[in-house]
């Protein structure tokens, strides 16, 4: 039973209704309606198609327009704004089968033209892109034939499309000639080994575009992270079972040569760039740079820079619910210290879409983009050289 004193407690105080309470009582208010105009909010516009002359122009009024198409446009304008940062090192991360997709050569354009300097791959991405450098072929997959039929007949499915079991034979004979000559002495990781391949192909598939071939000409060092986890693996582990049967030195595979160097590498630059296909380990591998300088720092007490990625473009159709790192955002990266957050000027784009649709779209619209200013530079570079004489 309540004493006088408690039950007079509230006396004086009006009582309040439900919609004056602690703002969970499910009633709406009345609105204070804004003027988008007067906010500066940026209003969209429809794609008239009237008006599209280039993937530019698609790509740049898509930009304009809402979902994916807007992610897309916006995701050229961040790949534009790297190119043209000369201050920053883009590292382009490979996971999925881009080159079996036939995607390989937009990757070797973008190293033949100085946007890309570093890679980071899943070892089946090179694998399957040195079957295309050494001039073999993939296949169109007939779906009225079965996987137990193709199986027999030495051909590996990887989703709609054919690798003849006969092209990675192939592939190992190159790799055989490249390993039966590597100096037991020398302790081989990833990085060194796709440069010896890039440097095998430079003089003997001389009539071949190829990442490897060109990350080699142009100085991009490649990195496999999950190196024995490709066909390139199985053929060295092939190749040191041979060593060792026949009472020669095994090479030593150290992956730990790969990290530091990718590592002193990203050190001397002043800003970083990521430019991601897919997910999985290259992603995070690349990733975890920052992290790892960090560590660096506040374990082991180096003075080494806490460096982070000032850029990020990423076209991957994994949501974010699945809970994998393939599908997390930037946002959830800065958490880690990975990423500049956009307030200190980090410059993000992400599309969810399909990296064979959406990765020529990009390219090929910001590779106009650059060409036009190259134009507009030597035009202007000329009427300069005629005003002089």
């Amino acid at each position: 039973m309540k004493s006088e004193h408690q039950g007079n407690s509230r006396q004086g105080k009006p009582l309040k209704s439900p919609s004056q309470g602690n703002g969970h009582s499910g009633e709406g208010k009345d609105r204070h309606l804004h003027n988008p105009i007067e906010d500066r909010l940026v209003p969209l516009e429809p794609l008239d198609l009237a008006n599209v002359h280039s993937i530019d122009s698609l790509v740049r009024a898509m930009a304009k327009t809402a979902f994916t198409g807007r992610q897309l446009g916006e995701a050229a304008d961040v790949l534009e704004a790297m190119a043209g940062d000369e201050e920053c090192f883009v590292v382009m991360t490979l996971a999925g089968a881009m080159t079996v997709a036939k995607q390989g050569l937009i990757i070797t354009e973008l190293i033949d033209r100085g946007i890309v300097n570093a890679i980071v791959s899943t070892g089946a991405l090179m694998a399957h892109g040195l079957v295309e450098a050494t001039g073999r072929a993939h296949f169109r997959y007939n779906p009225e034939v079965s996987d137990e039929e193709l199986y027999d007949q030495g051909y590996n499915r990887v989703y709609d499309t054919l690798e003849p079991e006969q092209n990675l034979d192939d592939v190992e004979e190159v790799m055989a000639a490249i390993l039966e000559g590597w100096d037991h002495n020398e302790i081989m990781c990833s990085y060194k080994l796709n440069h010896a391949i890039g440097e095998y192909l430079a003089r003997h598939a001389a009539g071949q575009r190829g990442i490897l071939k060109s990350a080699f000409e142009q100085g991009v060092p490649v990195f496999v992270p999950a190196f024995t986890d490709s066909e390139l693996g199985l053929d060295t582990a092939l190749n040191n079972r041979l060593r060792e049967s026949t009472g020669r030195h095994k090479i030593r595979f150290d992956p730990f040569e790969d990290l530091e160097h990718f590592a002193a590498t990203l050190l001397r630059q002043k800003k970083l760039g990521i430019f991601t296909i897919g997910g999985g380990v290259p992603r995070n591998w690349s990733q975890q740079f920052g992290p790892f300088c960090e560590l660096r720092h506040r374990r082991l007490g180096e003075h080494v820079p806490l460096k982070r990625y000032h850029y990020g473009l990423r076209i991957c159709p994994e949501p974010v619910y699945w809970g994998g790192l393939s599908g997390s955002p930037y946002s959830e990266a800065i958490s880690w210290g990975k990423f500049v957050p956009p307030a200190e000027g980090g410059k993000f784009g992400e599309v969810f879409i399909d990296a064979t649709v959406g990765l020529p779209i990009i390219v090929a619209a910001v590779l106009e983009r650059l060409g036009k200013e190259k134009d507009r530079k030597n035009d202007k570079k000329t009427k300069k050289q005629q005003a002089r004489k």
